[in-house]
């Protein structure tokens, strides 16, 4: 059954790189973890200036801790004394060589969709780095924007419990549409292909569940 599922997942992957191909992202297949980390590590040249989105899929596959111990100019947006200073690091990184973050969700058609909490990691991918690169897992692959909107909330208060941030729905995992300044969603973005600047931004697509 396991490899069953696995072949299903790899045609999931393929198909999406090819749909992603046609619409002027750089798609990548990669067919497993060791495989995408190869694949970034590729994509970036030693000395440039690297910025990262938060995301569980980076530090699941390794990816974050390659850029940080790797020959980069690693903008740390983590270890930081305080939120002022955090955000400073936000804006560093929307002028950064390379960007790399995973997606909250991706269509079938080949749109990236995303909520964000304070907008740094959707700005960034869609205007202001160099190059974008996006880590994703098959677990990731959507009917279309409804649902990539869906999924986004649906897993939002699994990352608000993470995060400590005190909303309603870390009490009860279920949005509550809150209105108070610790609610992670607050910017909605959509990126519908990448006609406009061809190849800025790399996905990479693995047959795997990866982040939330």
């Amino acid at each position: 059954m396991e490899a069953i599922k696995r072949w299903h997942r790899e045609c999931l992957a393929k198909d999406m790189v090819d749909t992603l191909g046609k619409k002027g992202y750089n798609a990548i297949y990669a067919a497993d973890v060791t495989a995408a980390r190869a694949a970034v590590a590729s994509l970036i040249p030693q000395g440039s200036l690297v910025g990262v989105g938060g995301s569980m899929t980076l530090t699941e596959t390794g990816v974050q801790q390659d850029i940080q111990s790797g020959p980069y100019r690693y903008i740390d947006r983590y270890n930081q004394p305080s939120f002022e200073h955090m955000v400073q690091k936000y804006k560093e990184a929307f002028f950064a060589d390379y960007f790399v973050t995973s997606t909250n969700a991706i269509t079938k058609q080949g749109e990236l969709v995303n909520i964000d909490c304070t907008g740094n990691r959707t700005s960034a991918m869609s205007f202001g780095p160099e190059h974008v690169i996006v880590i994703v897992g098959t677990n990731k692959i959507v009917r279309d924007i409804n649902a990539g909107i869906l999924r986004a909330k649906e897993i939002a208060p699994i990352n608000a419990k993470r995060l400590n941030h005190p909303t309603p729905c870390t009490e009860d995992g279920v949005c509550h549409e809150c209105a108070c300044q610790q609610r992670l969603c607050n910017v909605t973005n959509i990126i519908h292909n990448c006609y406009k600047f061809p190849g800025r931004i790399t996905v990479i697509v693995v047959p795997e569940n990866l982040g939330y």
